[in-house]
């Protein structure tokens, strides 16, 4: 099969060439829950960037060269003998980690924090493919209607925004605000999910005039310029409290900063985004009562619930695709802030 692996570490993202498209040994089944799934879309995520930047080398068990790809959704193209929900040719979305269901984190339905988990793209081989080696219990059958490569972005993306919107529901109530900073694959995504499941109003900052058109497009109750002065800017439009629920989808240069000052009393600073550093004083947090959260991908039943919302047509995905040769020109239009919404390879 066709796939785009990691030979090197770029730590300065100079590119233009990152990835090396060449032939590789198809995956073979071994284990009875194994599946195969053909790759109909790959999401391409900035922690993609993160990886070939060589963040993760210390943090996870990678050996080069590998194949990236964490955000994937496909077809059934072959079962291993113990698989009985799945059959060929069934169209799913992959849940990014592979768990074993028996450790005390998937008994608690907290599959992200898997003891033994591993996890495609990152610490195995991707999906930026023509196939990819998973097991049944990642795969969520789409419902009917839904394109498998419309969708894939999800898997990662959305059911990250996702998790974190459903997380904030408990700091929110009626007529609250919610910040969202950095309108990209997520947060354009995280504003379709306060819409769906909360009655708040949601300002959004960004460097990019097309995000926040992108935000205004899709009912943001403000847009804010980033290069300006996003804190005085958003405390003014709160009254001077700030907003209840700040989602960080950034987490570096100046946001940890901003966004912990644009979180009112009692309110809760999300960081999502990440590569930068959050330094506060521990007097901020009691006296005024902040909290802040660390918010990973979410768990496989908030993907089903996820693609139930998106089958009903209230989350919609905006999608730039691009064929799995062009894969180095996605990683560098991601990386220069080309994308609108989502970039997905399609082999």
């Amino acid at each position: 099969m066709r796939a785009a692996r990691l030979h090197r570490y770029d730590t300065t993202l100079a590119g233009p060439e990152y990835l090396v498209l060449e032939e590789v040994p198809d995956p073979v089944i071994r284990e009875p829950d194994e599946v195969i799934v053909r790759i109909e879309g790959a999401g391409v995520c900035r922690t993609d960037l993160h990886i070939v930047e060589g963040q993760f080398r210390d943090r996870v068990p990678v050996v080069l060269p590998y194949i990236p790809g964490h955000e994937n959704a496909g077809s059934v193209a072959a079962v291993g003998p113990g698989v009985q929900r799945f059959r060929p040719g069934d169209p799913v979305i992959v849940y990014p980690q592979i768990t074993d269901g028996t450790c005390l984190a998937c008994r608690r339905g907290e599959d992200m924090h898997c003891e033994n988990g591993a996890f495609p793209g990152l610490t195995r081989d991707g999906g930026f493919a023509e196939y990819l080696l998973t097991k049944e219990r990642n795969l969520v059958r789409l419902p009917d209607g839904v394109s498998p490569r419309a969708v894939a972005p999800h898997a990662d993306a959305g059911l990250t925004a996702y998790h974190a919107v459903k997380r904030a529901l408990s700091w929110l109530k009626p007529g609250d605000s919610v910040a969202l900073i950095g309108f990209g694959g997520l947060g354009h995504i995280a504003l379709q999910v306060l819409h769906a499941l909360a009655p708040v109003d949601v300002l959004v900052i960004d460097r990019s005039e097309t995000a926040l058109k992108l935000a205004r497009e899709l009912g943001a109750t403000a847009t804010i310029q980033a290069q300006d002065d996003p804190v005085s800017e958003l405390r003014e439009l709160t009254g001077g409290r700030g907003a209840a629920v700040v989602l960080d989808f950034v987490g570096e240069g100046q946001t940890p900063q901003q966004g912990l000052a644009m979180t009112r009393r009692g309110g809760a600073y999300f960081v999502i985004g990440y590569g930068g550093r959050l330094e506060v004083p521990t007097i901020e947090l009691v006296d005024q009562e902040k909290t802040i959260v660390g918010n990973l991908v979410g768990t496989y039943a908030e993907l089903a619930e996820l693609m139930e919302l998106v089958a009903d047509g209230r989350i919609k995905l905006s999608v730039t695709y691009y064929p799995l040769d062009q894969v180095n020109q996605a990683l560098r239009d991601l990386r220069d802030g080309r994308v609108k919404g989502r970039a997905v390879l399609v082999p």
